[in-house]
């Protein structure tokens, strides 16, 4: 792998138009444009002039995808972008970054038959064209590269890979990628390089950044150069004097905050807490400011153990808190020859101390799926991007948790006391849990049907599930549209309908972009309650409250409220 700078092209003036805009949920809108130049420029526009309540954006094949801090700030952000003057100065052409591949990859054949090119000819056209990268997404150094010519067109795999290895080459569309770290993804494997896409060492993360162009060069082997990790540790054990041991992190532990914002254009998603409305409690309820970084914890089963004294809180779905205090006493053992043992239980969603020693053990959850345990202090951990927090699509942040890692308290307090106990709300189980989606912005991707179908059954949720997103499994929903959508920005919330039908409700470490059509978006305000439905619960949508229904929606469409005003008023 090499890199070659380029000189700077003249400017020139572009003059670009929005064409529409579509609401993507409550809190973001979607501005189509006509070509990839107009993306890029508008892009270019948003970032030098933010529109109110703008919090990212992020530019994809032929949209822009703005992000808004309310649902208010989006539904002012429609006539903005509409009314926009939007004349911009071009860029300057990027690097020229040489990867050396090997083209082996499980869909060469495959692509071969597709493109009537065959194996050979697929590399042929591959390493004989120079590729430019468009625009980041779907995983930082995750780069939409777009080539001289259309002959690697492909459509996506009709059903997604749950783990694409760390270093494939992908064609899909008129795209080729490389990706960067191991994750789920649906286009075409051709080949496999040892080049580092995304390497937070770097003053510049990503080795091809949107505007660089990319020649893919083959080779019968690749030259292993160790990199390292993007995953940034945790303080080092002999540091930690006060925090907790992690005894057992139970299925999955990890460090959240609130998550990161505004990074969207490398590829890098929010992240951050499922329950956002826990962490919040967990933090208040010790008295950290709200954006402390905590444990969150799956299906229970986590066991910590205090270095000296700590004040502790858990919120979330509700469980059994269970507290150890070995003995203080070292010749009062029993007839086993250990020490004895008392322990006392602690109330959820209230202070408690953990005095140095004490083991605290969350068990399984009665309802829901997710606990938050916030320290005083907060976690201590390495910031990324400005957030603390684990992204598991992405490798950023804190590796997960395991047993004997220490973590320590850090000075994220907002008061010199702890606060009072606090309800919490009903959390979900096995059964059934209605969730309100707003239409579009692709629900014309499907018939009324399909959209009746959507909203009249259960949806099961799979053990494929993760913080990428919920798999769900129930009455496949049919395409009314053949071909591939041009990849665009994508966010929480989305429902996205792959060809084979099954929907994936996207969490927080979703990835930016994605090529399959969303005809729903689950509103920002029940994210949380999503977050907390359980493997092997269920999901019923409906057309949520003020937001229409979806325009070839049939007017009988099964939902429990059939009629809903267009728009909702600030």
């Amino acid at each position: 792998m090499e890199t070659v700078s380029n000189p700077a092209t003249a400017a020139r003036v572009l003059a670009v138009r929005v064409l529409s805009v579509k609401p993507v949920g409550t809190t973001a809108v979607l501005a189509q444009l006509s070509g990839l130049h107009d993306v890029l420029a508008l892009q270019a526009l948003l970032l030098e002039q933010p529109l109110p309540g703008q919090v990212d954006v992020l530019a994809a094949a032929e949209t822009v995808m703005v992000k808004a801090d309310s649902p208010a700030s989006a539904r002012r952000m429609v006539a903005r972008l509409l009314e926009m003057d939007l004349a911009v100065q071009s860029h300057a052409e990027g690097k020229l970054v040489t990867i050396e591949t090997v083209y082996d990859g499980e869909d060469l054949a495959e692509v071969g038959r597709l493109t009537g090119l065959g194996a050979e000819g697929v590399v042929a056209a591959h390493t004989g064209q120079i590729w430019t990268v468009a625009f980041g997404g779907f995983a930082p150094g995750f780069g939409y590269m777009v080539g001289e010519n259309q002959a690697l067109e492909v459509p996506r795999r009709s059903s997604p890979r749950t783990a694409v290895p760390a270093g494939s080459v992908a064609l899909a569309g008129n795209y080729s990628a490389v990706y960067p770290r191991k994750s789920p993804g649906g286009w075409q494997l051709i080949g496999r390089t040892a080049a580092r896409m995304w390497d937070l060492s770097r003053e510049q993360p990503a080795l091809a950044a949107p505007g660089d162009r990319v020649q893919f060069r083959a080779v019968r082997e690749l030259v292993e150069v160790a990199a390292p990790g993007s995953e940034i540790p945790l303080a080092k054990s002999p540091d930690v004097r006060s925090g907790l041991r992690i005894l057992s992190p139970g299925l999955q532990s990890l460090i959240q905050d609130l998550g990161r914002s505004g990074h969207a254009g490398l590829g890098v998603s929010s992240a951050g807490a499922l329950d956002r409305s826990s962490v919040r409690r967990a933090n208040r309820i010790v008295g950290n400011q709200p954006s402390a970084a905590v444990v969150e914890t799956v299906a229970g089963g986590l066991r910590v153990q205090a270095v000296g004294d700590q004040v502790l809180a858990v919120a979330g779905a509700p469980s059994a808190l269970t507290v150890v205090t070995p003995s203080d006493v070292p010749d009062s053992a029993d007839a086993d020859g250990g020490l004895p043992e008392r322990v006392r239980e602690v109330p959820m969603a209230t202070a408690f101390a953990l005095l140095d020693g004490e083991i605290l053990t969350i068990g399984a959850p009665e309802r829901g799926f997710r606990s938050y345990l916030a320290i005083r202090g907060g976690v201590e951990a390495e910031a990324v991007l400005g957030s603390r927090s684990t992204d598991t699509m992405s490798g950023i942040g804190p590796a997960p948790l395991a047993a004997g890692q220490l973590l320590g308290a850090g000075v994220a307090t907002a008061s010199n006391v702890v606060g009072n106990p606090e309800l919490q709300p009903d959390f979900p189980d096995n059964g059934v849990t209605v969730l309100d989606i707003v239409p579009g912005p692709r629900d014309d991707w499907v018939d009324a049907a399909a959209l009746e179908s959507l909203c009249s059954q259960d949806w099961a949720v799979t053990p494929r599930s993760n913080r990428v997103g919920m798999r769900l499994a129930g009455e496949p929903l049919r395409r009314s549209r053949d071909g591939e959508l041009a990849s665009e920005g994508t966010m929480a919330g989305a429902l996205q309908i792959p060809p084979e039908g099954q929907p994936v409700l996207f969490l927080a470490d979703h990835p930016i972009t994605g090529g399959y059509p969303v005809i729903g978006v689950v509103v920002d305000h029940q994210l949380d309650l999503a977050a907390q439905i359980p493997i092997g619960g269920s999901i019923r949508f409906r057309w949520a409250p003020g937001y229409g229904l979806p325009a070839n929606a049939s007017p009988d469409i099964s939902s429990p409220d059939k009629r809903f005003p267009d728009k909702v008023s600030n």
